[in-house]
């Protein structure tokens, strides 16, 4: 223990000795009173066990560590600014130095690493805090973070009161000293709910451990198909007068000669009384690249990410990677599922930070992966400026049609009181002269041209 361990160890308010962990997250002071606080995580028996088995299915799960990586190399690609929003739709985004901490997180950190971390904690445990220390964030460890409850109305149950909220966060390292955190210093990003717990989020990987676990068998049929013969399933039938010492001896003989990939298609060489029996389905018979794929598909549809996008069997088959379904697959999965979970970490990461008055947490979805085909922006471009031309033409002032039309927002447009001369009532059929402006009286008539007259049409 250092010199500055011992001073705090001596400075540090005394704590009861009796006090254990769970009755330490149990309590808590809340407007003044002592309130006992549910811990929101699983059971320990339940937490161990699902956060054990999410996070070992992304780590050892080929299918599963894909998904996470395709969600991963997407989520990553934003950056965050500030926004007000104008209705529903947000406005010009503009950044401030505060936003500096998202920018570089840690020491050689990036935005880049922040939303990685996040995504591969979200994917795996459901949840991810980030913790912000003056111009530095951490991740904390989600097995070891405790969301602690607090009521004014319902103190003894707090978990199903009518005024629930996060009273804050704690802290418990294993081995290490409590700490407990406001709501105001943790990010909480977690963007599936759980039905069963408020304020707690759920892996994506969770509803599916059924499917993983059958991949994992057929995989496993696979290796153990290659470990133990690489060849269809066979049986040795022998004469009933062959003695059992004969019949041990041939089988450690043919296991030797002939068990593993390595010794697969030997000519098999029997003497007599040994008749060889093919059983079993082979992989062709039972179908095992459908089987394996469909499991695959499921898997997929749970991370939001499309089969194709991950080159699963499914995803690979038929008209799915024609240009216009693929584009379609793309669109999906950044509208649906990328659009979501950028939406939710602004919104998480937003509380650690000080925003401009009416200002939000926005981010900026001018990323490679949204970039339309050359031939799809051109298209819309086109028709944009078709769009641009025809309101300023009807007197809307230019300023506000450029907005209005970037924002998809009609509400931004602005009239300039001038309309078009084909909306102008019927007169004596004089046109303004060039330079006319209403309020002024018309200029003097052109000068003659050639010695004769040139009349107002």
């Amino acid at each position: 223990m250092g010199l500055l361990d011992r001073i705090n160890a001596q400075l540090a308010p005394p704590r009861p000795k009796n006090l254990s962990l769970d009755e330490y997250a149990s309590w808590f002071s809340f407007g003044g009173t002592q309130y006992p606080l549910m811990q929101t995580t699983y059971s320990q028996l339940d937490q161990e066990r699902v956060a054990w088995t999410a996070e070992w299915a992304a780590k050892t799960s080929g299918p599963v560590f894909s998904l996470v990586l395709a969600r991963m190399q997407v989520f990553s690609q934003v950056r965050f600014q500030w926004t007000r929003f104008q209705g529903s739709q947000p406005g010009d985004l503009f950044g401030t130095p505060d936003l500096a901490v998202l920018e570089q997180p840690w020491p050689g950190g990036t935005t880049a690493d922040l939303l990685a971390r996040m995504e591969w904690d979200a994917s795996a445990a459901g949840n991810a805090y980030i913790r912000r220390k003056a111009s530095t964030l951490h991740r904390l460890n989600p097995a070891w973070v405790i969301i602690v409850l607090g009521s004014q109305e319902n103190a003894e149950d707090p978990w199903a009161a009518a005024d629930t909220t996060v009273a804050g966060y704690l802290y418990v390292p294993p081995g290490g000293r409590p700490q407990f955190f406001l709501p105001s210093q943790i990010c909480h990003y977690a963007p599936l709910p759980d039905p069963d717990r408020h304020f707690l989020g759920m892996s994506w990987i969770t509803p599916v451990l059924r499917d993983l676990q059958g991949d994992q068998a057929a995989t496993e049929h696979k290796y153990r198909f290659f470990e133990n013969a690489a060849t269809p399933n066979m049986a040795i039938k022998f004469d009933p007068q062959v003695s059992l010492e004969n019949v041990k001896a041939f089988k450690a003989l043919l296991e030797e000669e002939h068990r593993g990939a390595a010794n697969a298609f030997k000519t098999l060489y029997l003497g007599g009384g040994g008749d060889p029996v093919s059983i079993g389905s082979s992989f062709k018979d039972m179908d095992y690249a459908v089987i394996q794929g469909r499991a695959e598909s499921r898997l997929a549809s749970a991370a939001g990410v499309p089969p194709s996008w991950v080159a699963f069997f499914e995803g690979m088959q038929g008209s799915t990677l024609n240009a216009g379904n693929y584009d379609s697959a793309r669109r999906r999965f950044s509208d649906g599922t990328m659009a979501h979970l950028w939406g939710n970490a602004a919104s998480s990461l937003q509380p650690i930070l000080t925003p401009p008055k009416g200002a939000s947490l926005w981010y900026d979805n001018r990323i490679p992966f949204m970039r339309e085909d050359a031939k799809d922006l051109a298209t819309v471009q086109s028709q944009e400026a078709q769009t641009i031309a025809a309101l300023i033409r009807d007197g809307f002032i230019p300023e506000t049609v450029v907005a209005a039309v970037r924002n998809n927002d009609w509400g931004l447009l602005k009239h300039s009181g001038l309309t078009s001369v084909q909306l102008l009532p019927p007169s004596s059929g004089q046109e303004p002269a060039p330079g006319f402006s209403p309020g002024t009286a018309p200029g003097p008539a052109p000068a003659p041209a050639n010695g004769k007259e040139v009349t107002r049409r």
